[in-house]
């Protein structure tokens, strides 16, 4: 079953989530979902991915970040590029408190109203390192993985020409699925400036107290290994695996038509699912 209904996230935006669940068995344990750059819930096999969890006694929170260039009526893709504009790492961390005053005020299921006893955290790509900072802030989080995480936002700045960025004030992005030319704002490096003590994934990651599972592809072609090196070198707490001969979304693409998950992601899954459990 899958409850879907929308947050207020930052700027008082609305935003939509989907809380996959099981209605035959009340599971006290939720994952909840982070999606990366120009990513969004129901990318790929994400849906299908959400299904092996609660299989495994969890439910499953996925959400847009409210800036990500969706809609509440239209989740899918990036239909408002002006929102995607305006779009900060500071947004992305209010998104993921309001997600969370959702999970602790609990959901009203069937005429359950389910209040979950764990709270585990996925973040893939970006949406990894805004989980390592939500993770070293938030203690509502029992445990930490990251999928393919960026250690490091500061670095994702090198793909921009400042200079000129400053001038003209946006800067566009090409989304290779959809060739839509995806602008942000020069606010979107100005706001990681003035609020870097925050959003510093590497102190972050130095912080973070709970259990966390690194999982990185070998031949990740959009975020280098190195960051997961670097991040598992930064926490005693952390455990690393590499998941040999695959890339960014191990084996994921969009739209996803295949059943089930890809061999790649499914190991990531299984993975995951036993780092819970311990």
């Amino acid at each position: 079953m899958k409850l879907k209904s929308y947050y207020v996230g930052a700027s008082k935006r609305k935003s939509a989530y989907d809380l996959s669940y099981s209605p035959l068995r009340k599971n006290k344990n939720l994952v909840i979902f982070c999606h990366g750059y120009k990513g969004f819930k129901d990318w790929g096999p994400w849906n299908d991915m959400a299904q092996i969890f609660i299989d495994e006694g969890c439910d499953f929170l996925k959400f847009n970040f409210s800036h990500n260039g969706g809609t509440e009526e239209n989740p899918i893709d990036f239909p408002d590029t002006e929102a995607f504009a305006k779009n900060t790492y500071s947004k992305e961390l209010e998104d993921i408190e309001a997600i969370l005053d959702l999970v602790r005020n609990g959901f009203e299921l069937e005429g359950d109203h389910r209040v979950y006893d764990r709270v585990y955290m996925i973040g893939h790509s970006r949406g990894g390192g805004m989980a390592v900072l939500a993770a070293s802030k938030f203690q509502q989080i029992d445990k930490l993985i990251t999928w393919s995480a960026v250690a490091d936002f500061g670095e994702r700045f090198q793909n921009f020409k400042l200079k000129d960025w400053k001038e003209k004030g946006v800067a566009y992005v090409q989304n290779s699925r959809t060739k839509q030319m995806l602008p942000h704002h020069y606010s979107f490096y100005t706001d990681y400036m003035e609020n870097i003590d925050k959003l510093d994934i590497p102190e972050a990651a130095k912080q973070i107290k709970i259990p966390w599972l690194i999982v990185h592809g070998d031949r990740d072609e959009a975020v280098c290994i190195s960051n997961a090196d670097y991040l598992n070198c930064l926490n005693k707490n952390s455990n690393l695996l590499i998941i040999k001969e695959t890339g960014h979304t191990f084996g994921g693409s969009h739209p996803w038509e295949s059943e089930g998950l890809p061999p790649k992601l499914l190991a990531v899954a299984k993975s995951t699912l036993k780092f819970i459990s311990a």
